[in-house]
């Protein structure tokens, strides 16, 4: 059974930053690529950050480049987002997914596994 959890969400204030961690279990992690979602209220779910399983790549979303940083522990079957200057534009809810190819695609319908979220929160 594939298990994808994520932590470390919480409240914060712009300019704060916060490490978000996936940690997954029942898949062999260095054969998916994975990637972090949000989904703010009222809008869809986009693509944050994403790497590829052999770590040679990334993707950030335009709006969080430079301030976000996304890396992966095939041993310890780990991803992690790093969330610097964090903006109240951040608020969502994250999500952390897996996708069995070697890369990343932009569509949440590319990902077959998701953890269950947790609250990022950015006050001004």
């Amino acid at each position: 059974q594939v298990q994808l959890v994520e932590s470390g969400g919480g409240l914060v204030q712009s300019g704060d930053s916060l490490r978000l961690t996936c940690a997954a279990s029942g898949l062999i992690f260095s054969s998916y690529t994975m990637g972090w979602f949000r989904q703010a209220p009222g809008k869809e779910r986009e693509l944050v950050a994403a790497v590829s399983w052999s770590v040679s790549s990334t993707y950030y979303a335009d709006s969080v480049k430079g301030r976000f940083t996304i890396s992966r522990d095939n041993a310890k079957n780990t991803v992690y987002l790093q969330m610097n200057s964090l903006k109240p534009e951040d608020t969502a809810v994250y999500y952390c997914a897996a996708r069995p190819a070697p890369r990343p695609v932009f569509l949440s319908q590319g990902y077959n596994y998701w953890g269950q979220g947790t609250q990022v929160t950015v006050s001004s």
